[in-house]
């Protein structure tokens, strides 16, 4: 396959400790009414005020929806939506989670284009620009602030869906670390082992056959070479802070590293997409109710495993950039060594071993791999083949927890 490269991502990116102070400056040069997206816990914190006061003497009117939910029900975006029509917004903020994120992006998209979030389901179906966003982080997982997902949660559907875009990135984004201090323990992990997934699956994503139309019929394009430069980068910064941020919440070193670490992650996956275990996680969510991140992770060495005779290349790259292998040694051994030090790695910061842990029942199984095939834009990402028996072996392994069983 010949060289091939793209990215979607922020205008601006500013990074570092203290530079949510930098908010006032790039919301006035966007507009002069922001509406700020967040959540009940940001909502009565210092840091919103602060930033809520640092606008205002800026000259930029503010109003401040504060009921973001997780998960992202339509119900609670109809709500925000019709706060920000009594405001007349010119500019959205989303300050918080990945949810509080992708609340404002989809509120964005409904003050600018109107109709319902049904409407925009799936791949390039928001029509044009939307609100000016800026987005500003205060957990290391999603990578939201960098890519053109939002993925919300529809009461007629078991599965949550997403809004696929590349009008829904933000013109700005936002990293200060500091943000993050205050993010306890078990948030801390399961935020940062979804980035540290989201950086693999990147890297170790299936590349595709590509023409003049591929950056225009898919918002996720497969491996490419931009994608991989910040795949490898983001798994050695995960790798050297997530378990020193977890053990000590106040280790700010380690919060910039996973911060840094998150943000590249999505700008990674947020062109070359995910696979195996973002497509088993979207079922075995809605059974279990359990973290996305913490199922993601807990599939990552499953799908490792599975993948490991097709992206044998890619996954040594892993080993390297986690400071377990050499570059230049046995692929297939450091490979192999790769998927012992994620593992290892999940294991000291508490993400579950299998899917038993996580609750799925013996019984769920065969219907988990079917829901899993139905996520296309993944499927289609990985590096080896899925059908219906390839996600039966995959959920199988997990659930038992016997990795060896998908030996290839």
């Amino acid at each position: 396959m010949s060289l091939f490269a793209l990215q979607r991502a922020p205008r601006t990116i500013v990074f570092g400790s203290g530079q949510r102070a930098s908010l006032a400056m790039h919301a006035r040069a966007l507009g002069q009414k922001a509406l700020i997206v967040t959540d009940e816990r940001m909502g009565g914190g210092a840091a919103l005020g602060e930033l809520v006061d640092a606008l205002k003497t800026a000259g930029v009117a503010v109003a401040v929806f504060d009921r973001t939910l997780p998960e992202v029900p339509l119900d609670c975006i109809d709500q925000c939506v019709a706060f920000g029509q009594s405001f007349g917004p010119d500019l959205v903020i989303g300050l918080g989670g990945g949810s509080c994120l992708d609340m404002a992006k989809v509120t964005a998209v409904l003050l600018a284009h109107g109709g319902s979030p049904r409407d925009y389901f799936g791949e390039f179906k928001v029509p044009g620009l939307v609100l000016p966003l800026i987005a500003v982080p205060t957990t290391s997982g999603t990578g939201s602030e960098a890519t053109p997902v939002a993925v919300v949660a529809d009461s007629e559907r078991l599965l949550k869906v997403g809004i696929a875009s590349p009008h829904i990135i933000p013109l700005v984004a936002i990293c200060d670390p500091e943000l993050t201090l205050s993010a306890p323990a078990g948030l801390t992990a399961i935020a940062g082992a979804d980035a540290l997934t989201h950086a693999i699956e990147a890297l170790t994503a299936g590349p595709r056959s590509v023409d003049a139309g591929t950056s225009h019929e898919h918002v996720f394009v497969g491996k490419n070479a931009l994608s991989d430069g910040h795949a490898r980068e983001a798994i050695g910064y995960l790798a050297r802070g997530l378990r020193r941020s977890v053990e000590n919440g106040q280790d700010l070193a380690a919060r910039e590293s996973v911060m840094h670490g998150a943000l590249l992650a999505g700008l990674a996956f947020g062109t070359a997409g995910t696979s195996a275990a973002h497509a088993i996680q979207y079922p075995v969510g809605a059974l279990t109710k359990t973290a996305h991140g913490a199922g993601v992770a807990c599939l990552l060495p499953y799908a490792m495993t599975f993948n490991l005779g097709h992206a044998t290349a890619s996954m040594a790259e892993v080993a390297v950039a986690m400071g377990v292998a050499e570059a230049g040694d046995d692929d297939r051994g450091n490979a192999e060594r790769a998927i012992v030090a994620v593992e290892t790695l999940f294991g000291a910061i508490g993400i579950p071993a299998n899917l038993a842990a996580l609750g799925l029942a013996q019984d769920q199984l065969d219907w988990t791999a079917e829901q899993s095939l139905g996520a296309a834009r993944l499927v289609k990402n990985n590096p080896r083949p899925l059908d219906l028996p390839a996600m039966q072996a995959i959920i199988n392994a997990a659930f038992s927890g016997e990795r060896h069983r998908l030996a290839n």
